[in-house]
């Protein structure tokens, strides 16, 4: 389970180390091997998933029939975007110049462990994302149900 916030510095080659506290998690969780692909909802952010993971997403998102357009965009940014990658000796993992363009991620970055996957924000996102409110209009019945 993946959880906290983590400011991280991206390499002038596109590489992030992952951080201290996670790495036995990885290991644990998909012997290092991990799969970067567009988070197809929120712009300025990744999704990193451990692979067994991916896997089951992977499959339910290409089991959606491919005759309806929202679902052939869905399949391209998760899984024709999807890049396996394994950290090399020093911890860190190279991550696709094209989708590091694409969310804008450039040196300073944000990695938040979101339970099951981790999501790689570029900082300004991250900012924008984070100073938003949730307003009482935007508050769904499951929020409502919280004890927060």
């Amino acid at each position: 389970m993946f959880q906290g916030e983590t400011a991280i510095t991206v390499d002038d080659k596109g590489r992030l180390t992952i951080p201290m506290s996670y790495r036995d998690l990885v290991a644990d969780a998909c012997a290092n091997r991990l799969v970067v692909t567009y988070n197809p909802f929120e712009t300025g952010c990744l999704w990193i998933f451990p692979y067994a993971e991916w896997e089951q997403v992977r499959d339910q998102v290409n089991a959606l029939p491919s005759v309806k357009a929202v679902h052939r965009a869905l399949q391209m940014k998760l899984v024709g975007a999807a890049a396996i990658v394994e950290p090399d000796g020093a911890a860190r993992i190279l991550l696709p110049s094209s989708q590091r363009s694409a969310a804008g991620i450039e040196k300073k970055a944000v990695l938040l462990g979101m339970g099951k996957k981790f999501e790689l924000w570029s900082e300004q996102a991250h900012l924008a994302k984070i100073r938003q409110t949730i307003g009482e209009d935007d508050i769904s019945d499951d929020m409502a149900e919280l004890r927060l």
